[in-house]
């Protein structure tokens, strides 16, 4: 696990360019992109592969590993449901690889598009053909409703005249220290091949932890600051203010991920033991909170805040007092919310440093709990799983350039929906 994060304060060289590059981004709209140059890369990446074969309309897809030694190989569920798979499998080489990878995809006309750049940060369990080119690439439901379209928010930008790009992060729940200094990364290499001062980022979901980390320089000691270089910061559907979801719905949430009882969903369990047809177990490697030496959702940790105060728990809930607030329950036992949040979560750390002033923050909020297959978050208004509170949550945001709640969207919707489009291209614009 990386140590503590930190903000370090910018030297004034730094918070000029910073100055500066946001001045170009506000006034012009974008940030302009000379013709394509050899990438020179920083000296702690290394280019590992290129794919041109590449499924879902993305045009290339470049494999690098950062060689810096904070960088660690994280935990995936034993049982192989947290590996990569199909063409990520082979772009990485391994189907469990090590932190230090990403891959960066490239949309169609990434060098020659005639307006700003964007980097697309995806979500938890999540991929970048998934996310942003193919919603029903997991099948029908995956994206949020029973028919899912084939092109994304991808296509959609692309078509716009945007350079595209969308990182692939190795471990698909893994810490969001190290993954907020990959899209640092990705930003390198999108600057060296383009010329530019910076990109816009989007970041959906969990995205929007690594995203928003990056640019608000909350990094591991090891780690490097913000580098000036994002020209807006737009998060769909993002716990800012955090989420307990799994916590106060804990018994529905259990049985999409307990194998004993049929789950197969890669996420954390607020439990450690569960009953299932009457067989008591323990998997200590699904868990919020690291157990007998297991610890593969740190990500998920990072992002818990408590909401009980303000909307209560979910009391219909089997096991619902114990699940939410720690101890033996019917058929459950787990360590409750509190424990979780002690353990790790980043939330706080995230409003108290704040982004920085040049850098304009949107924040886009679903309102429809109507995500098929799952238990919906109905203590009050939300996607389906984290809170409108949250997603709008400005807490810590230096500039706001906007907020927009979509009413009709669901959680899954946000990476592809018309309504969400729309408001994205308008704010690139």
């Amino acid at each position: 696990m990386p140590t503590s994060p930190t903000r370090r304060p910018r030297p004034p060289a730094a918070r000029t360019v910073l100055a500066l590059s946001a001045c170009l981004a506000l006034l012009c709209g974008v940030l302009a992109a000379p013709p394509a140059r050899a990438a020179v890369l920083p000296s702690h990446l290394e280019l590992q592969s290129t794919h041109t074969s590449v499924d879902n309309g993305w045009e290339r897809v470049e494999h690098y590993r950062d060689a810096r030694p904070g960088f660690t190989a994280e935990q995936f569920p034993p049982d192989g449901r947290g590996d990569q798979d199909g063409q990520r499998a082979a772009f990485f080489g391994t189907a469990q690889p090590d932190s230090s990878r990403f891959l960066l995809y490239h949309a169609p006309g990434w060098d020659t598009a005639p307006r700003g750049a964007v980097l697309l940060v995806h979500g938890a369990n999540d991929t970048p053909d998934r996310a942003w080119a193919d919603p029903g690439e997991s099948g029908d439901y995956g994206c949020g409703r029973a028919s899912c379209p084939s092109t994304g928010m991808m296509q959609d930008l692309a078509d716009e005249g945007y350079a595209v790009f969308a990182i692939g992060f190795a471990h698909k729940q893994g810490d969001n220290l190290m993954q907020a200094q990959q899209v640092g990364n990705a930003l390198a290499v999108i600057r060296a091949k383009l010329g530019v001062s910076g990109a816009d980022v989007i970041g959906w979901s969990k995205g929007m932890m690594s995203a928003r980390m990056y640019v608000s320089s909350v990094v591991p000691e090891w780690g490097t600051e913000y580098a000036g270089d994002v020209g807006r910061l737009i998060l769909l559907g993002g716990p800012n203010g955090g989420y307990d979801y799994p916590f106060a719905h804990g018994w529905a949430h259990d049985f999409s991920i307990w194998p004993e009882c049929g789950g197969t969903v890669n996420a954390p369990s607020p439990h450690t033991r569960m009953t299932c047809y009457g067989q008591y177990t323990h998997h200590p490697e699904f868990s919020f909170v690291p157990d007998s030496g297991w610890d593969a959702y740190p990500g998920q940790r990072q992002m818990l805040a408590r909401w009980d105060h303000q909307y209560g728990v979910n009391t219909a809930a089997q096991d619902w007092y114990t699940t939410y607030y720690g101890g033996q329950g019917v058929f459950t036992r787990g360590p409750g919310i509190q424990a979780a949040v002690d353990a790790g979560s980043l939330i706080g750390q995230i409003q108290g440093t704040g982004t920085p002033p040049e850098v304009p923050v949107y924040l886009l909020a679903g309102g429809a709990p109507t995500v098929v297959g799952i238990w919906n978050e109905t203590r009050a208004p939300s996607d389906g799983v984290v809170f409108v509170d949250s997603a709008l949550d400005t807490t810590g945001v230096s500039t706001v350039g906007g907020t927009r709640l979509a009413a009709t969207v669901n959680h899954l919707e946000l990476g592809w929906h018309p309504t969400v489009r729309d408001q994205v291209t308008a704010w690139l614009q």
